[in-house]
Order: structure tokens, then C-alpha cells, then sequence
């Protein structure tokens, strides 16, 4: 892929204007209330692994709804606490993996919390264990970025970042945790669930945002031909009376909007070559971050952004807050 966006200079000033519903605030906010009905439910297990250095435990709480879902506590052992922790969230179609798979922040001295994605988990570089039982309340291309696109309430993703903002509090609770230091992070559509739960709360000490999805979504599916973004094209090639009401859906769930809201640190990273989720997305939301904020570009990467030289980054940034 080469250089198809806007150029870096015009890119670290791009503040578009991006639809925002009249009634967000309230939607989120009675959301959460709704959620908030349902008892957190916290079962946590010992779980057994070959590693000599860290504590594995299999988690349990409930999320949108009451549902069920699963994440891995990965904790170092011999360390003082209360230690700081990383809620981590997962990019598109991936799960919570294995506890040896999530091994590098708990070297660094901070707890581990990695969420499942409901219903996701299906393929073989993160498998997942955590179902959806919720309905897809009409049409849908395949994946799962259209499901429930006929309504913000019935949409996919606020089950989702309903998920990942119960996950904060679960954490929060946890014995040996320290509740003011908590990061949260995540990559791709990961990243979306970052951006999500950093507009909608404060108590957080920093935010980690790689190369994040459903930023500046009515941009994104005009320029890119990616697979993700493609869902949403697939799906008004053949849903074409449904246009305003798709986007009218999705402006409850852009990263833009979150973003504004977001006021603790944060670390962004972005690949200029990325076709997934275009930089121009991902400068949208980060122009718009309110608290102190940083950004690593890689000129010459796609989606991948950083990869490993990226978790170098996160590291510098967590020892900024150990």
C-alpha cells in the first residue's frame, strides 16, 4: 500500500467536523445506568500454566445486560502490590488468546486484565470463548459491524464498549490492583474500545490508542476498500434506502466523539500506509483528544502500525505512570 491519505503536515492539523447526535451524553449515560442494574458478578479462578513467574486467573463478570464475559487476569508473582494494571482490548475478530500470550506488561511489574469480545474469537491468531446472546435485530453483512445498524440501542458495538466500560470497574475491585492506576489499551478495533472508555469516564490513568477503528466513519468507508470498513459498504450496496439511517447509527459510536470527551494521557500510534483504518481517521480523533496526549508514526506501515517497536513505546509510557 502507498501513501494514499493526506499528507503528515495536513494530517497533524485535520479536525473535521464529524456529525454529533443531540442526545449522546444522555445515550451513554442511560446506557451505563442500564448496565449498571446488573450485579458485576466477578468470578475469578486460579489457572493453571507451565509460567514460573506470573499468576494466571480465568475471569468471569457480566457485562451488557448480565452476559457473561471472560478475560485473563495475568498478574506477576513476588511482586509488592497494590500494583498498577492494563485492561487490555482486542482487535476485530480475535479473543482473550491464552494467559502465556499476555506476558510482557506483568514483566514490567503491572497486572494484566485482557477482556474477551463477545461472539468474536473465531480465528486462529487470538481464539475467544465468550458468545453474544443477543439478537442481530435485522439485516447484516457478515461480521459483525452491521449487526443492529437499524438503531444506536440495538446496535452491536454499544453491547461491546458497555463490555469493555463494566471491565474498568471489575478491575477496580480486584484485590492487590491499585484502582488510581489503571491503563487501558488496545489496537484496531481495540482501539475503538479505548477511545469509547476513556470519553466515558475519568477515573483512568492513561489510555494506549494504536492505529484505532470506527474513527471518522463516514470518511473511512469513502476512501478505503479495506475488509472491515468494506462490511459497512457491503451492507448499503444492498441496503440502499438505509443510508441516513446507518450513519445516524453509527455517529452514537465514532471515535471522534469519545475522543472529545477523553481527558487523561494518552498514547496513539498510527501507520501511514495503513488502508484498514486510514491516519486520516485516526488524526480525526486524536486531534480532538482533550488530555496530554503523543503519537508515533510509522511512515512505512500498514495496519501493523509499530508492532513490536510500538510495545517498546507502551512501555516507556507505563513506567511514565508505574
Amino acid at each position: 500500500m502507498a501513501h494514499f491519505d493526506l499528507p503528515l503536515e495536513q494530517l497533524r492539523d485535520y479536525r473535521p467536523e464529524v456529525p454529533e447526535p443531540a442526545d449522546f451524553d444522555q445515550f451513554w449515560k442511560s446506557t451505563l445506568t442500564e448496565a449498571a442494574t446488573h450485579d458485576l458478578d466477578v468470578r475469578i479462578a486460579s489457572y493453571e500454566t507451565a509460567l514460573v513467574t506470573v499468576d494466571a486467573f480465568d475471569v468471569v463478570f457480566a457485562g451488557f445486560g448480565g452476559h457473561p464475559i471472560k478475560a485473563w487476569l495475568v498478574m506477576p508473582n513476588g511482586v509488592e502490590g497494590p500494583l498498577p494494571c492494563v485492561v487490555e482490548y482486542i482487535g476485530y475478530t480475535g479473543g482473550r488468546s491464552y494467559p502465556w500470550a499476555h506476558t510482557t506488561f506483568p514483566a514490567a511489574g503491572w497486572a494484566h486484565f485482557v477482556m474477551d469480545t463477545r461472539g468474536q474469537g473465531y480465528g486462529n491468531w487470538n481464539p475467544g470463548d465468550t458468545g453474544d446472546p443477543y439478537g442481530t435485530n435485522g439485516p447484516t453483512a457478515k461480521g459483525w459491524v452491521t449487526q443492529g445498524l437499524e438503531a444506536p440501542e440495538h446496535y452491536y458495538y454499544r453491547r461491546v464498549f458497555t463490555d469493555a466500560y463494566r471491565a474498568v470497574d471489575v478491575v477496580k475491585g480486584i484485590e492487590g490492583i491499585d484502582p488510581d492506576r489503571i491503563v487501558i489499551a488496545g489496537g484496531s478495533q481495540g482501539g475503538a474500545m479505548t477511545q469509547a472508555v476513556a470519553g466515558l469516564r475519568e477515573d483512568l490513568a492513561g489510555a494506549m490508542v494504536d492505529v484505532p477503528f470506527l474513527s471518522h466513519i463516514r470518511r473511512a468507508v469513502t476512501i478505503t476498500d479495506a475488509p472491515v470498513y468494506g462490511e459497512f459498504v457491503e451492507f448499503l450496496a444492498g441496503q440502499r434506502l438505509r443510508e441516513d439511517r446507518v450513519f445516524q447509527t453509527l455517529d452514537y459510536f465514532d471515535g471522534v466523539h469519545f475522543a472529545a470527551r477523553a481527558t487523561v494521557p494518552a498514547l496513539y500510534s498510527v501507520g501511514l500506509m495503513d488502508a484498514d483504518c486510514p491516519p486520516s481517521t485516526v488524526f480525526a480523533a486524536y486531534n480532538r483528544w482533550q488530555g496530554e496526549k503523543r503519537i508515533t508514526v510509522w511512515p512505512w506501515n500498514g495496519h501493523e502500525g509499530g508492532g513490536i517497536h510500538q510495545r517498546g513505546e507502551q512501555l516507556k509510557f507505563l513506567a511514565e505512570r508505574g
